[in-house]
């Protein structure tokens, strides 16, 4: 076999072992985006219910902090202006528990336990009701993450 024979050869093998790593780097990029699109198709499938249940289940661990700063207020509290401030604070406090039980209490009304806690099928008019409960679950985390933000700043002070 002549040099120049061989250096084709060369050439001609590299270039079919590069055409066979093209072709196998090709076909993983394609599986991977294909999977990332088919994980993104699921997280939009998410079930609203268990949405409004996390967001649920966020704030209520945040009962108890409440409690406890509102404790920690109430023995700040007197007749001055600075009582006055950790008065107001309490009373943010207090507010977004009120405003925490009466959802619970509104939210299991309106829904059934098969609906909350099995995923039981909704009607359209629950999925309407849903949407709007989560509206209100969410200002209640805002409220209950502002007022206990205020109440830890100030009594940090």
């Amino acid at each position: 076999m002549s040099w120049g024979h061989r250096k084709f050869l060369n050439n001609n093998l590299i270039f079919n072992i590069m055409k066979n790593i093209t072709l196998v780097l090709v076909s993983f990029l394609v599986f991977n985006f294909s999977s990332c699109k088919q994980d993104k198709k699921d997280e939009v499938k998410t079930d609203p219910m268990k949405e409004v249940m996390a967001i649920h289940d966020e704030v209520m661990p945040k009962m108890g902090s409440v409690g406890k700063l509102v404790s920690e207020l109430s023995a700040k509290t007197d007749s001055t202006e600075t009582g006055a401030v950790y008065d107001l604070a309490k009373k943010e406090l207090q507010a977004a528990n009120k405003s925490m039980m009466d959802w619970m209490h509104n939210f299991g009304d309106r829904f059934t336990t098969d609906e909350i806690m099995n995923g039981k099928e909704l009607s359209p008019e629950k999925q309407l009701w849903l949407a709007e409960e989560k509206a209100k679950i969410e200002a209640i985390r805002e409220q209950y993450d502002s007022s206990i933000k205020n109440a830890e700043k100030l009594l940090a002070e």
